[in-house]
């Protein structure tokens, strides 16, 4: 009997652990892996061995996520991140030399060598605070060196240095510093000189150009000369060009009005002139200057010119001897946006034209055109239309030669939106949504539930005898019409019911949920100004997407929430700036955009709902809140808690003020001295409750403290290393609990999270000293924590304490019995092995399921569902439970928290960067729906009780029809045998 015990707890956490069966494994989730928006100068095609013919296309993101990915069909070779969680307002790059197999990095203070065909890290070199400005390598070098020297440009303090490395191991061969207070931009190497250009201010918003030449042997300075372009150029954006690596290096400007092209073949003082003309009524608007970065290859580039409704462009040619620069031949004036991009065969230089329709080919010695080809996307057979608001970008492109006069080009290209796209002779052969890696905030939108016989006959139940019947002649003949659909399909779906395939979807084209509920839509925003819908029952495809806002350059979309109206079919997106954007569910078709508002800053956006009153409150920074019109206000009493600058929480009530209600202070908790507010986290909403008590081992029942208004505030001491955590009840501003924890890492994040009668939080810093342990060793240690506490009404089972005699209780009217009423309080601390970046809880429709806690791991990459019952605060120390304690399903408590394989969501993938997790009910008891955004996109279901509401993949369909006919067969064979004993019997004589 005592076996039994000791398997009951053991079966339990079990059963909670196999939330995810191996069959369901990378089927019922999905992973979109991503790099983030590809930049234009740090994205090409090349080769990762010099004996290969194939290609690979390397990128080093706006997010500084370093990749290559498989120009056939899109998947990522490798990848490495190189900067923050943000990557915004850093700047990286990376290059390759030709015929290496290496690529180098620049990202940060640290320049880095990779193979360029495994990802793998071959050095590494720090320079502590200094930025990198720009990154070249040296193409010619002695024989048999290996691999190739990189030049690599610094800035610190205002002053630049140019440091040569050695291409084997990263160590400096000699560097070169420039203290004359000069802006550094740029270097570039041509066959016999490293160039060093700079910016030397003459004025305010005022820069001449100088260019420094540099021995590339030894780094000493060889001349210096500088250029009259004060008038025009007004920083580092007004130099559109500095050759690097090609037969004969140039810069380029043009004055502001965009008028007129200065070029300056580098290591000459002569200067080029060229008139830009518009073309007609187009004005320019942006010139962006296309050139090959090869030594061999030809001195030609292409200057590109957009307007707002055209393009065209005009190629150069360098004359290497004279130190001059010509006009070559000019490309003709289309209609819309377009992408120029280079290629190099040998040394001939190619021009590659991506509109919106077409593909063209251009060589840069002549304006013949070698090849044209169909923009098609060949997925949906129809031509590849962009949007207004989904425009190109810029391209990459590789030209392979076939022959003279045949030729293949691939192009990758980049839209507005973010999508990088791979076009194969105009044919679109893959797409990956990189915009998605800027995403800030997303929700859950439920599809309209398909209209089943239940309710037609509850329509019918309502009705007079002949309307009734009337009505359902109407519905059959109605249901006429999917007839040849139904019995189409009807093959398809019996055969995928007998094998047990999943149809989560059900195959359906238009936006309607599943019967299980595992379908609904995610819209996500990106911190770009776009929105995205995806589709949770297909693996989470891109449905739509359509820009939200337009941002100018460098800004960010600061998203406060986002709010789906059921009963208008769309949904509200709130900014920081007060900015509103409504759009359709089904479509993602613009209904209403407002202008941002300046005057206030938007903290959070809340949704305050009463039956089918829907109000939605805006906080500002400072801690004050929008007010509520009388007409929708809820009839009861509505509470908000705020922070305010200072970091101190306050309770917010509102109250009549005419013909509105206003917010109005009721209580104040502010911080200790030296302390600074880090987090207030409330419950979810909403957050059914499905018991109001636990059941003991022995029938006795502990019950839950259940207050819908508790709210948990994170503080902390940067000085002291302490953070506190304080439990407060936003009706009366009651601390509830509280605790303090020294040696804590203030600059860490301390994620937590609150629900029913539970909350949970970690950080990292000092560990505890407990029964049996060292106090001096305890003292000198530091770990990962995850701390989880449990609130009763008593301490006593089947006793609910001060309340057990009071009829009704509320925290807005409390008696003067139970006005300070505290809940007992259960805790414990768990040991992790590695920090916790985020926290989440499933979510289920009645909460009847057993919670499970979502965790993303930040080394491991990874998001881990650990069952509510291994964190149960009242797990015995020190000793054995009891029977009775086995019976409810309580081990032993160990300070040290393995996580078990299978509690890993993600399995094997590597899931980067992920901020936030969002999790939903399915109609499914069961299940609960998880979404992960951040740099990645991962989304998966979990049931923390194991499906026990349906069946599971393993349930053999054609084995149980197999069972009743072989009854069937048998019963029909039996049946004369049975028929013909019985009748033998009766004529036997007793």
């Amino acid at each position: 009997m005592q076996v039994s015990f000791l398997l009951i707890p053991l079966s339990l956490l079990v059963s909670t652990a196999l939330a995810v069966f191996s069959d369901e494994a990378f089927h019922t989730d999905y992973h979109l892996p991503l790099l983030g928006v590809p930049d234009e100068r740090t994205t090409f095609f090349h080769r990762p061995k010099s004996a290969s013919k194939a290609s690979l296309l390397y990128t080093l993101s706006e997010k500084l996520v370093l990749g290559a990915v498989n120009p056939k069909d899109g998947t990522i070779v490798w990848r490495q991140r190189l900067g923050t969680e943000s990557g915004l307002g850093q700047r990286g790059y990376l290059r390759a030399g030709e015929e290496e197999n290496v690529v180098i990095s620049a990202a940060g203070p640290r320049v880095s060598s990779w193979d360029a065909l495994n990802g793998r890290l071959i050095w590494s070199k720090d320079f502590p605070e200094e930025n990198p400005k720009d990154l070249e390598i040296i193409e010619l070098g002695p024989e048999g060196k290996g691999a190739k020297d990189a030049i690599v440009l610094f800035e610190h303090e205002g002053h630049g240095t140019v440091r040569r490395l050695d291409g084997n191991d990263g160590l400096v061969e000699w560097e070169f510093k420039d203290n004359s207070g000069d802006i550094p931009h740029q270097v570039s190497t041509s066959t016999t000189t490293v160039f060093l250009v700079s910016l030397h201010p003459t004025g305010k918003r005022a820069y001449r150009i100088k260019v420094t030449s540099l021995d590339p042997v030894t780094g000493t300075q060889l001349s210096q000369y500088t250029l009259s372009s004060d008038t025009d150029v007004t920083g580092a954006d007004s130099v559109l060009f500095v050759g690097a690596n090609t037969a004969s290096p140039a810069v380029a400007w043009t004055d502001k009005d965009k008028k007129v092209l200065k070029v300056n073949v580098l290591g000459s003082k002569k200067l080029s002139t060229f008139d830009l003309k518009s073309d007609g009524d187009s004005k320019i608007e942006q010139v962006t200057i296309h050139a090959p970065h090869l030594v061999q290859s030809l001195p030609h580039f292409l200057v590109h010119f957009q307007s707002l409704d055209s393009h065209w462009a005009e190629v150069f040619h360098i004359d290497v001897a004279a130190a001059t620069v010509s006009r070559g031949y000019s490309l003709p004036k289309l209609a819309g946006k377009g992408a120029f991009s280079t290629s190099t065969v040998d040394a001939n230089v190619y021009f590659v034209r991506n509109t919106e329709t077409e593909i063209t080919l251009f060589s840069s010695t002549s304006h013949g055109i070698l090849g044209r080809w169909s923009a098609v996307n060949k997925n949906s057979g129809g031509n590849q239309n962009f949007s207004r608001d989904r425009l190109l970008d810029h391209a990459v492109s590789e030209v392979l030669a076939k022959s003279s006069s045949s030729f293949a080009v691939r192009s990758a290209l980049t839209t507005s939106d973010g999508d990088w796209v791979l076009s194969r002779n105009g044919e679109v052969d893959w797409t990956r949504s990189e915009g998605l890696s800027g995403a800030v905030a997303a929700e859950w939108v439920k599809l309209k539930e398909k209209v089943d016989l239940a309710k037609e006959l509850e329509i019918e139940g309502h009705k007079s005898i002949l309307a009734a019947y009337s009505h359902r002649v109407r519905r059959h003949v109605r249901d006429l019409q999917h007839l040849p659909a139904w019995l189409k399909a009807l093959p398809k779906r019996l055969l995928g019911s007998l094998r047990s395939e999943s149809s989560d979807s059900d195959g359906a084209s238009d936006l309607q949920q599943d019967n299980f509920g595992f379908r609904k839509l995610i819209v996500v925003a990106t911190e770009k100004g776009w929105l995205y819908a995806l589709d949770s029952g297909n693996h989470g495809r891109v449905l739509w997407s359509c820009r939200a806002q337009v941002l100018d350059a460098g800004a960010t979309w600061d998203v406060k929430g986002i709010f789906v109206d059921y009963g208008s079919d769309t949904l509200s997106v709130r900014g920081a700036a007060g900015d509103v954007v409504i759009v359709e569910i089904a479509t993602g078709e613009l209904v209403e955009r407002t202008k941002p508002d300046t005057k206030r800053r938007v903290e959070r956006t809340v949704r305050i709902q009463e039956g089918s009153r829907n109000v939605l409150v805006d906080v500002y920074e400072g801690g004050e809140a929008s007010d509520i019109g009388r007409s929708t206000a809820p009839t009861s009493d509505v509470f908000l808690v705020v922070r305010r600058k200072n970091g101190a929480v306050r309770g917010l009530k509102y109250l009549p003020n005419g013909e509105s209600l206003a917010a109005q202070t009721i209580w104040e908790f502010g911080p200790s001295e030296g302390e600074r507010t880090v987090g207030v986290v409330s419950a979810p909403t909403p957050d059914p409750v499905a018991s109001i008590g636990k059941v003991l081992g022995n029938r006795s029942v502990m019950y839950k403290y259940l207050n819908p208004n508790l709210v948990l505030v994170i503080s902390v001491n940067d000085g002291a290393s302490t953070a506190s955590i304080n439990l407060l009840d936003a009706v009366t501003g009651a601390v509830m609990f509280s605790a303090i924890h020294q040696g804590v890492d203030t600059q860490r994040p301390i994620p937590a999270l609150t629900k029913q009668n539970w909350f949970v939080y970690s950080f990292f810093g000092d560990i505890s000293s407990r029964a049996g342990d060292s106090p001096s060793s305890a003292a000198s240690s530091k770990g990962y924590q995850l701390v989880v506490a449990e609130l009763y009404e008593s301490d006593i089972p089947n006793d609910r304490g001060p309340l057990g005699s009071a009829a009704n209780f509320s925290s807005t009217t409390p008696s003067s019995d139970t006005a300070f009423t505290k809940p007992h309080v259960v805790s414990q601390s768990f040991l992790l092995s590695e920090g916790i970046r985020s926290l989440a809880v499933t979510t289920t429709r009645q909460g009847i399921t057993a919670s499970a806690l979502l965790a993303t791991l930040a080394q491991s990459n990874a998001i881990v569902a650990i069952p509510k019952a291994v964190l149960d605060p009242r797990r015995p120390v020190g000793r054995d439970p009891t029977p009775a304690e086995q019976e409810e399903g309580l081990a032993r408590y160990r300070p040290s928290l393995e996580l078990d394989p299978k509690w890993y969501l993600t399995h094997a993938r590597d899931v980067v960067g992920i901020r936030h997790v969002i999790t939903s009910p399915a109609l499914l008891e069961s299940t609960s729906l998880v979404f992960a955004y951040g740099l990645d996109i991962f989304g998966t279901r979990v049931a923390p009780s194991m499906s026990f509401d349906v069946l599971g993949k393993g349930f053999s369909k054609l084995q149980l029809v197999g069972t009743v006919l072989a009854l069937g067969v048998g019963v029909l064979l039996l049946a004369p045998m049975v028929r013909k004993k019985q009748v033998d019997s009766r004529w036997q004589v007793s």
